[in-house]
């Protein structure tokens, strides 16, 4: 039964600088997704959608919003050996050191791991954007009788520099593998991903970063063969393919790395296509996160288009078009929000605290009236005043300032940021 015999194990990311200014002060794992969600909750509802119901999270960077979402969302029942804790990076007497990499997340935690009863070790990371069924991916492990099983997912010649690219068998026994091929060396990287991936020009394995070890292996290699190795994809998965059996799941569904501000802003873009490549809409493939006691969205001559709303939300918005509107966001009367994502407020203003900001001149949570936002990141609790205009786009040099972060032409206004009337970016 795989509950029994498989525990999983969710890297919780190291400092996320290509996220800056979304991580400023959260790992990656707890950048807010699809309006109400926190990217950790992918794997860890993979996990429960799978049946594997003992996670640990390995946390280090800016964790205590990670541990606080994980604390207040995740709570099996006390009948269920079901868990999901918090592994933060600590110093002993025996290591001084951070976490150095993720194999040495996983070798300075598997004093906590190994406790418990399991046969096979899941490694996934915290922040991707996929929904699989890992029962698949684990009957094969077991099946081929591997010591490690790698999920691999098929990309295309301008993607293949960007991973780890390996070569497999016809049983999908692993015989090469190379980290960042350079573009030149591409041709003879490449592999027979069926007749269906070959037509969109998806013709190299890529490692997705998604590991299922057998235990004692993982700890041999971990506590003696390469007790010196920080790094799974750069240095522990190469030298093992002629040592032990590495075989290769692929995987044909949508996948995607949250590595930049680019990445982020149009996977959740792509949540408002009538036909989404990530489907939140899926009863089999539930995306599980906190459950909070918020009313429903509350709308008031406003038009909509290809657009996500979360509840709690109260807009008064003219029009709200290719966006996604995260929990408890206020949008002012005949505002305009186009192709961006707002991610909300953690609270609720009360009226007297509304009044004491109009004395003060200070806009309230939100974004105020005529204001319009075009192809923007808004993260929590901004204040946005009114006749505000951001509209971000290629005519936008990168660039880094109190208030807001410019990236690839995407506006990323910091959390918590005030705006002041007529301010235009």
């Amino acid at each position: 039964m795989i509950s029994k015999s498989l525990i999983a194990v969710i890297l919780g990311g190291g400092a996320g600088t290509r996220l800056y200014p979304l991580t400023a002060d959260r790992s990656k794992p707890a950048v807010p997704i699809a309006g109400k969600y926190r990217l950790v909750d992918i794997p860890i509802s993979n996990c429960i959608n799978s049946n594997i119901n003992r996670m640990f999270v390995l946390t280090q960077y800016n964790s205590a919003s990670l541990n606080k979402h994980i604390k207040n969302s995740y709570q099996f029942s006390a009948f269920s050996s079901g868990f999901v804790d918090i592994l933060a990076a600590e110093q002993t007497p025996d290591n001084r050191q951070w976490y150095q990499g993720t194999a040495d997340a996983v070798r300075q935690s598997l004093r906590h791991i190994e406790t418990y009863d399991f046969e096979d070790v899941l490694i996934l990371s915290g922040d991707q954007l996929y929904q699989m069924d890992f029962t698949e991916m684990f009957a094969q492990h077991i099946r081929s009788n591997s010591d490690i099983t790698i999920a691999t997912i098929p990309v295309t010649e301008r993607e293949a520099p960007e991973f780890g690219i390996l070569k497999a068998d016809h049983s999908n026994a692993i015989t090469s593998f190379v980290e960042k091929p350079s573009k030149e060396n591409l041709p003879e990287w490449v592999s027979d991903t069926g007749d269906e991936m070959r037509s969109m020009g998806r013709n190299y394995l890529a490692s997705m970063g998604i590991y299922i070890f057998k235990r004692k292996g993982l700890m041999d290699m971990l506590l003696d063969e390469h007790k010196e190795a920080t790094d799974f994809g750069k240095e522990i998965i190469p030298s093992s393919i002629n040592k032990c059996k590495v075989s290769s799941y692929q995987y044909g569904g949508y996948w995607t790395d949250i590595g930049n501000i680019y990445s982020f802003y149009e996977a959740n873009l792509a949540l408002t296509m009538d036909i989404p490549p990530f489907n939140l809409f899926d009863n089999t493939k539930t995306i599980y996160t906190r459950a909070r006691m918020l009313p429903p969205a509350k709308i008031s001559g406003s038009t909509f288009d290809h657009s996500i709303l979360a509840e709690g939300s109260i807009i008064n918005a003219s029009k709200i078009e290719n966006s996604v509107i995260g929990i408890r966001a206020r949008v002012g009367f005949e505002s305009q929000v186009i192709s961006s994502y707002l991610m909300g407020s953690d609270y609720y203003e009360t009226l007297t605290e509304i009044q004491y900001s109009l004395d003060k001149g200070i806009p309230n949570i939100g974004i105020g009236e005529r204001c319009h936002i075009e192809r923007a990141i808004i993260d929590k609790n901004c204040r946005i005043g009114n006749d505000v205009q951001i509209r971000g786009g290629n005519h936008l040099p990168d660039s880094d300032h109190p208030l807001y972060t410019v990236k690839d032409g995407i506006v990323v206004v910091k959390k918590g940021a005030i705006i002041p009337d007529g301010f235009v970016i």
